[in-house]
């Protein structure tokens, strides 16, 4: 594992989630202190952009702009308008199975929400594999993918006909084919993840490599299809609290820099008082695909 240059962008946070680059800056839920923030790097500019009390998480972008938030403890995704008012966009609770998590939004504004399936903190519902959400431009939802182990992180390829999801639960990609109506089909695993690693966030590059952020070792990992490791990048794992990757997307002015966010907890009851989340940059070979 070659060591690179990691340069921190944004400090002091508590659970940084659901980064997307979008027009010059690097927007991201910083989940347990309930806002969602953008930076711009070249400015060194810091901007709240929205307090969600019921927790952001993924990020996306309707086609004529309006933000889309993930609500997860009210199982909702959130629509920031031009004039800056919020609504509620797609109502998910009798849906998803519990709290929501990341998005995909393509460029025709359907987005595909994950969820927990079971209670990850409490324990009141043990493991259970859960769904995808489909939400379509006018808020409509459907479910269109089941028994997914911890459905995380999406992505979409550049030409829309494929989403590969992470599926934190079982070490692996998981990929299916996008048809024109936006449903998924076909089925298979994209990629099996190297021994004890996870896919938490994930991003796609223009080789279509994913990069793979792992809540368990603090390892970023670039996957080919078929799972070979093509490069990897290591947090500060050192320590009774180390620094653990939770999420990454590609971006920068030429698209090469990788952003990854890293903290010491993603447990609510610790996370916000502890404040030992960041964003690392770090730069890489080849660009990202853009933003879908």
């Amino acid at each position: 594992m070659a060591p690179r240059a990691m340069v921190t962008v944004v400090d002091d946070l508590a659970f940084p989630e659901g980064p997307r680059w979008r027009d010059g800056w690097l927007w991201f839920s910083d989940m347990h202190a309930k806002t969602v923030q953008r930076f711009n790097p070249l400015k060194a500019e810091l901007v709240d952009v929205l307090r969600i009390e019921t927790l952001p998480s993924g990020l996306g972008w309707l086609p004529a702009g309006d933000l889309l938030v993930v609500s997860m403890l009210d199982r909702q995704v959130l629509r920031m308008h031009a004039d800056g008012s919020v609504s509620t966009h797609a109502d998910l609770w009798d849906l998803a199975r519990f709290h929501c998590n990341d998005m995909v939004t393509d460029s025709l504004g359907n987005s595909y929400v994950g969820n927990f399936g079971y209670d990850l903190y409490g324990g009141s519902i043990p493991f259970r594999t859960t769904n995808l959400v489909l939400v379509r431009p006018d808020g409509g939802t459907s479910i269109v993918a089941d028994d997914l182990a911890f459905p995380n992180g999406c992505v979409i390829t550049p030409n829309g006909s494929t989403l590969i999801v992470g599926e934190s639960g079982a070490g692996r990609l998981t990929a299916f084919r996008i048809a024109a109506d936006a449903t998924l089909h076909d089925r298979r695993v994209w990629a099996e993840l190297p021994a004890g690693q996870v896919p938490d966030g994930i991003c796609l590059d223009a080789e279509g490599a994913v990069w793979s952020a792992c809540p368990r070792t603090g390892v970023v990992s670039r996957i080919a299809e078929g799972g070979r490791v093509l490069d990897s990048i290591a947090l500060d794992t050192s320590g009774s609290t180390g620094e653990m990757a939770y999420a990454c997307t590609l971006g920068g002015s030429d698209g090469t820099t990788l952003f990854i966010c890293g903290s010491t907890s993603h447990h609510p009851d610790v996370a916000d008082a502890a404040r030992g989340g960041r964003i690392v940059a770090v730069e890489v070979d080849v660009p990202g695909v853009g933003s879908p």
